[in-house]
């Protein structure tokens, strides 16, 4: 892994790449994680949480993860492309873009990886922006992708 200081913009932008990383570890989304997280944010929707119905008449033949589900496990599964050094904090700055492409059906391993897209000189620090892929093991397709954006602050004081 490749360490750069975090205002050098020119340093950072030399790593970026078309090419995502290697493969995390992956982990298991199991129906208990699937009915924990309806409870938590209030989305109960059947196709995730009636296992009987969701077999007989979801298009997917069993309950499926809610894709935000899937997003929460980013920290986990996705690694940093390079190691910044210099900076005082990074604060998520947001999306620039994310997609829900394919079911994570319940009982999936799931696994992500990590491209470095860029940085940019913002007022308050360097902006930098990641994509990253969460898939299910063996799908032809990532569950999702996710264009985040991490603003690195110098230190105060």
């Amino acid at each position: 892994m490749e360490t750069v200081q975090f205002d050098d913009i020119d340093a950072i932008n030399a790593l970026a790449s078309d090419t995502f990383g290697e493969w995390s570890s992956t982990i298991e989304i199991t129906q208990e994680m699937i009915n924990s997280f309806a409870e938590i944010t209030g989305d109960r929707q059947w196709i995730h949480i009636d296992v009987e119905r969701s077999i007989k008449e979801s298009p997917f033949g069993g309950p499926v993860a809610h894709g935000f589900l899937t997003l929460s496990l980013m920290p986990s599964l996705a690694m940093f492309p390079i190691k910044m050094t210099g900076h005082g904090s990074a604060v998520n700055y947001g999306a620039e873009s994310l997609r829900f492409l394919s079911p994570v059906p319940a009982g999936s391993q799931v696994h992500g990886r990590v491209r470095l897209v860029g940085a940019v000189a913002k007022p308050k620090g360097t902006l930098i922006t990641t994509e990253a892929e969460i898939a299910a093991v063996g799908s032809e397709k990532p569950a999702l992708l996710y264009r985040m954006q991490v603003l690195y602050t110098p230190k105060r004081g």
